[in-house]
């Protein structure tokens, strides 16, 4: 029997809910044919579907036990009976990678929404499958090789533009050996058209090759660490900041691009402004959103707000280099799952293009949870809290495959990076669960979110008493170049500063006022202040929401100043001079408060400023810290 050229060669023996179990059938000359880990199959249901239509539902192959196989299906398995037939495709779940894909809202097998929603409405038919990349839009195709010249695997052919980037065009990373050009042209040509011709020339299987636009990786394997193994790329130590424009982040916890970080928080914490955020205004050229298992109103809202969003690198939209993946909490488990290793994937690809590229997977929990099902279902050994034991090396391998990548293309030397930062939404806000404890194992920034902060409306209610980055020593050299030697040091003395601020709160909660010393309680009134200028910030003033570096700056050496100075106090008694401290430093954390939402070197900038530093010199002991440009 033969489905449009595609002779079934298994079928199914037991079905539950998205997991199945297969059996490969004999074919004419008395043989099985192979099974393989991760091999996409495709499942044939004898019942068609309403519109007389025959549903093909994919699937992935988990684990093989001589003939029999078990699979885990990616769309639901209603209907699916005992004796249906499965297709082997012999290809492994794989992400199709070309350009288009910028702009583009996906599932988590990388099905086009949109072109779906046209093609069969709101609600999306079972076993349809859809091409990721628009088969008939048109390329103009730049050769950047010639007739005769020889490439390899990951070699830049030519360069299609695709908005403001430019595509190079690489031959296949998975081609064997060398490859003669035998032909290449030059024009506007569809993505399946082929663009050039390719013979093998290395004393290898003789054969000729088309080069399309376009070529498809398997998502569970690293593809930077396959070029690094072809000897085409080399992992680099990451040695500069994420820049955020974040105060909290830049400064006190920051990442490094090319690094990992996570964000876990509770329900109602601002885990999805705070990622908005950082996606706007980090100095990336690409941003990759998986939005994995979250709610579909948080998605949609994801969906409709970046079309519109302004993006201030541009000046055109934010979705002009974004690409989202979204597999709600009502989405099949199992796609669940293959989402953040599609997007992992297409950033690994633009990242060996040279490019900068931040992924932003909310959230990693949903996807431990989709792991817990699967393992659940395929009766394996259990770890902690139901979660499957290979759960922290699942973790770990995900992360790993950030970093730093550099090449040598056209005799020009290109760095890229991909930065990955998972959000992390553990039960209650307990961060003692398994999930979490394996990512604050595996990322090297950790920017917990507090619910206490959040209900205090202090934004973004990153806890700076719980978090911390490992960052600070490996991006010294960077700080010191670009900032100032000392920088790290001064930023662990204001940290320092607020956990010291904390305790002497704590005190004050059994004591009183009355039971602290004076100088205990003007630190208090300065680790407020530090709290309530700095680590808080507006993401809905249309200056406060970005802070350049160079403006940070400024507004830490002004913090610093505040800390190195004392107030000329007129009381007499501890409780009045007490009420005069506190007095004082409301009226001057209210002045750079609105410090903070003036326009650089605007009027109000100057006039704020100006009575600051009118504060701060009426008092005994001002001290002046000298500015330091940011180069």
């Amino acid at each position: 029997m033969s489905l449009n050229g595609n002779t079934p060669s298994a079928r199914i023996v037991a079905v539950q809910d998205d997991l199945v179990t297969i059996e490969s059938l004999v074919d004419a000359n008395g043989d099985y044919q192979p099974l393989i880990k991760n091999e996409v199959i495709y499942i044939l249901p004898s019942r068609l579907a309403a519109d007389g239509r025959q549903e093909w539902l994919k699937a992935e192959i988990l684990r093989i036990r001589g003939i029999r196989a078990d699979a885990q299906v990616y769309e639901s398995t209603t209907g699916v009976g005992v004796g249906d037939l499965v297709v082997q495709s012999g290809q492994q779940l794989s992400a199709e990678l070309g350009p288009g894909l910028l702009g583009m809202v996906y599932d988590g097998l990388q099905n086009p929404l949109e072109t779906l929603a046209a093609q069969y409405g709101t609600f999306l038919p079972r076993g349809v499958d859809v091409a990721a990349l628009d088969r008939e839009r048109q390329w103009s195709f730049k050769p950047l090789i010639r007739a005769g010249d020889e490439v390899t695997a990951g070699d830049a052919a030519g360069s299609v533009a695709e908005g403001r980037f430019q595509h190079p065009i690489m031959v296949p990373f998975d081609w064997p050996g060398r490859w003669r050009v035998e032909w290449i042209l030059e024009g506007s040509y569809r993505l399946d058209d082929p663009v050039a011709r390719l013979q093998r020339c290395d004393g290898g299987r003789a054969e000729s090759r088309p080069l399309s636009m376009k070529q498809r990786w398997p998502i569970r394997q690293s593809l930077s660490q396959a070029l690094v193994r072809l000897g085409k790329a080399q992992r680099e130590y990451p040695q500069t900041p994420l820049t955020t424009t974040i105060r909290l982040i830049d400064t006190f916890f920051p990442i490094a691009r090319g690094g990992t970080g996570c964000i876990p928080g509770p329900f109602g914490a601002g885990k999805t402004v705070l990622q908005g955020l950082i996606s706007r205004y980090s100095n990336v050229d690409i941003v990759i959103v998986v939005a994995c298992g979250e709610r579909a109103g948080e998605v949609v809202e994801t969906i409709q707000e970046f079309p519109n969003l302004a993006d201030p690198k541009t000046g055109g939209t934010l979705m002009d280099r974004t690409i989202i993946l979204c597999n709600t909490s009502s989405m099949p488990v199992a796609a669940r799952e293959a989402s953040i290793y599609t997007g992992i994937t297409l950033g690994e690809y633009y990242q060996s293009m040279g490019y900068d590229v931040l992924l932003i997977a909310d959230s990693t929990s949903r996807w431990a949870q989709a792991m817990r099902e699967t393992s659940g279902r395929l009766e394996e050994i259990p770890g902690e809290d139901a979660f499957p034991a290979y759960l922290d090396s699942s973790i770990r391998n995900l992360y790993e495959r950030a970093g730093v990548l550099s090449r040598n293309q056209g005799g020009k030397s290109q760095q890229g990076s991909l930065t990955l930062i998972g959000t992390v939404s553990p039960a209650g806000g307990n961060f003692e669960e398994p999930v979490t404890q394996s990512t604050l194992g595996t990322v090297k920034t950790f920017l917990g979110l507090s619910a206490e902060r959040a209900y205090r409306r202090f934004y973004p209610s990153v806890d700076p008493l719980l978090s911390w980055s490992r960052y600070h020593a490996q991006l010294q050299p960077w700080y010191n170049e670009h900032i100032g030697k000392g920088w790290s040091a001064r930023v662990e003395a204001r940290l320092a500063d607020l956990h010291r601020g904390d305790d002497i709160s704590r005190m004050m909660q059994v004591t009183g006022e009355e039971g602290i010393t004076e100088e205990d309680f003007i630190l208090y009134q300065k680790a407020l202040l530090l709290d309530m200028v700095y680590l808080q910030q507006d993401a809905y003033d249309a200056v406060d929401v970005s802070v350049p570096m160079a403006r940070q700056l400024r507004q830490f050496e002004l913090v610093e100043r505040v800390f190195k100075s004392e107030p000329l106090l007129t009381a007499e008694g501890d409780h009045e001079r007490k009420q005069e401290i506190r007095q004082y430093y409301t009226r001057l954390t209210g002045l750079i408060k609105n410090l903070n939402y003036a326009a650089d070197q605007s009027g109000d900038y100057r006039s704020l400023l100006a009575s600051v530093e009118t504060l701060l010199e009426a008092t005994p002991d001002a001290v002046s810290v000298p500015a330091e440009p940011v180069k």
